[in-house]
């Protein structure tokens, strides 16, 4: 429905691999684009970010996604260089005053025409992206966002920290965490979804966090780069390497296949 940096559509069959064989409620507390939720399309689910845009974003589906549709497609139809600019320039200043359909066609807007549907702030929270060069972007996609809107009447949406997001997770409940990754070099990281970063320090916090959940009697699943730091916070669960492709990199020649790792754990 929308792009997201990391999202998980095209690791989505591993994910499904490894799913538990029954649950009862499903968290995902890094939602993002939600790619393994609307495949799941799970009955009881909790869906959380730390980003309020997004979660306002599934909040207006929800309620009324035609009110969304119809905003979006006076976007698709004035939609060019000018447009655009106007309309970063526009949510930067005045999106907390709008309606909430009005700010949910503006966010899938912006995502579906900048440059690699990156969304990515300032550190005063900004939204700073240049403009994609697509020649027919698909900016709205009806049959989508009423799919969306079905399956989102679901879950219950919450704009919290992910330990804040999972403190009533019981026992048969799964979670699945996509965190901000591990970074594979000193100037691979990517952080900026919200203005506050996930270092080292929130990596550890995050494994600490399955292993209590663990405990609990909870199913989690956890996806994160391959590197020897995420293997140590993981050490004694089960921790499975697969290859994903990777679309974000200044240097085209080193877009393609990487390694990750898929950690599951209490099942």
């Amino acid at each position: 429905m929308i792009k997201w940096v990391g999202g998980k559509t095209k690791l989505l069959p591993e994910l499904i691999a490894r799913l538990p064989e029954r649950f009862n409620r499903y968290y995902e507390p890094f939602v993002g684009g939600a790619a393994l939720f609307f495949r799941l399309a799970p009955k009881k689910a909790v869906l959380a970010d730390a980003n309020a845009d997004l979660i306002a974003l599934y909040t207006a589906i929800a309620a009324d996604a035609g009110a969304v549709i119809r905003r979006l497609q006076h976007h698709r139809s004035a939609h060019d260089e000018k447009h655009y600019y106007a309309m970063r320039e526009k949510w930067n200043q005045f999106h907390a005053t709008w309606s909430d359909a009005e700010r949910a066609a503006a966010f899938i807007y912006l995502n579906k025409t900048c440059f690699n549907g990156l969304w990515r702030v300032n550190r005063a929270g900004g939204f700073n992206v240049p403009m994609g060069r697509y020649t027919d972007p698909p900016i709205c996609v009806p049959d989508t966002l009423r799919a969306a809107q079905a399956v989102l009447a679901h879950a219950e949406l919450r704009h919290a920290d992910y330990q804040t997001s999972v403190k009533d997770a019981a026992r048969g409940d799964f979670l699945y965490f996509d965190p901000p990754y591990d970074p594979l070099t000193p100037t691979a990281s990517f952080t900026s979804y919200s203005a506050d970063g996930f270092g080292p320090d929130d990596q550890q916090e995050l494994g600490e966090t399955a292993r209590k959940l663990v405990a609990r009697g909870c199913q989690v699943m956890l996806s994160n780069s391959d590197t020897p730091f995420i293997r140590s916070i993981y050490k004694g669960f089960q921790i499975d390497r697969v290859k994903c492709s990777r679309a974000i990199n200044s240097n085209a020649a080193k877009r393609g296949d990487v390694d990750e790792v898929i950690v599951t754990g209490g099942y």
